[in-house]
């Protein structure tokens, strides 16, 4: 028993797991209205988008590097899914695709960037940042799509089950598919070794270069998938989408127990990391603060979650050097 809780303990989804549920109990008590089907569908709509949008991040952070261009990806793909049904008149599903192929192009520069010039991802994902949001603008000349299909406007805003949306549907596959993938498959595995000690996972028969444009093609594709849903929420392509993604990309990983080194990372960790933002910001809006307070809030949360790591490793050096010392 006292195994199976240390355990619990020392895993990366147990501390966010307490903080949500203490979260739960204590602004449900303060104010009932947090519980109600409204509130709850509200919630998942902003928990089913930003989900995508820290997974795009954390598959880089995985590989030790990071990606500031995830929201202009993100944006990018969202104007190019409205404009391609308002312009073009394109059936929304063909348009979709299309639009996630802008995303898996953009991922795929940017790994292709990085491991062919060796560069820092920090460097080339600045660059490309700018590249994609010109390109954004360069397109819409700052204007909208309107015209978005209804359908779409239905799958971004209504529910298949009270208060299910089922923008939630999309968030739970991929949520089970990159844990597997990062847990169960080969690419997987090579991401994580990548990330936890470049030389030694190429000196294994790893390709470095491979595995990180992969993880950027991934990166690319989710978060791609993250700007169309948005379309379909805010029901209109909006150039400025993405543009404040960056700090909730980086927040929900670190707090989820991800190490931004690289080599470990946690998709239900950083799931339950996208729940706590997601109650903080509800909380703020509930109790009538300021929302833009959000930023500070998720600017302690980043250091809180980097100090409880470094604390962990600290400890964990301490406990295999007391076991050297005893061998």
């Amino acid at each position: 028993m006292k195994r199976q809780l240390s355990s619990y303990l020392q895993s990366d989804w147990f501390g966010p797991l307490l903080i949500t549920i203490t979260a739960i109990a204590l602004v449900s008590w303060f104010n009932p209205s947090f519980l109600s089907p409204f509130n709850i569908q509200i919630l998942l709509l902003a928990i089913a988008v930003n989900a995508l949008i820290a997974y795009a991040q954390m598959v880089i952070i995985a590989i030790g590097q990071m990606n500031l261009s995830v929201g202009a990806i993100g944006g990018l793909v969202a104007i190019s899914f409205s404009g391609f049904m308002e312009v073009w008149s394109i059936p929304w599903p063909i348009a979709a695709v299309m639009a996630l192929a802008v995303g898996l192009a953009a991922g795929y520069l940017n790994g292709f960037f990085v491991a062919m010039t060796g560069i820092s991802a920090f460097i080339i994902t600045l660059a490309t940042l700018s590249i994609y949001k010109g390109l954004n603008l360069g397109i819409t000349e700052a204007t909208p799509f309107y015209k978005i299909p209804d359908m779409v406007k239905s799958l971004g805003n209504d529910t298949f089950i009270q208060p299910l949306p089922w923008l939630v549907i999309p968030t739970v596959i991929v949520t089970f598919g990159l844990w597997y993938l990062l847990n169960r498959l080969p690419v997987g595995r090579f991401i994580l070794a990548v990330g936890g000690n470049e030389h030694a996972a190429e000196l294994s028969g790893i390709s470095v270069r491979k595995t990180i444009i992969t993880a950027h093609v991934i990166s690319g594709f989710l978060a791609g998938l993250a700007g169309i849903m948005l379309v379909a929420r805010l029901q209109i392509g909006q150039p400025t989408i993405g543009d404040d993604w960056l700090i909730l990309s980086f927040a929900a990983p670190v707090i989820g127990g991800a190490v931004l080194t690289g080599g470990h990372v946690s998709v239900v960790g950083t799931l339950l990391g996208v729940v706590i933002v997601a109650i903080i910001t509800q909380v703020l809006v509930l109790f009538n603060v300021d929302p833009f307070l959000v930023q500070v809030v998720l600017g302690f949360l980043i250091l809180w979650a980097v100090g409880l790591n470094k604390l962990r490793e600290v400890r964990a050096a301490k406990v295999t050097a007391e076991q050297g010392a005893i061998a």
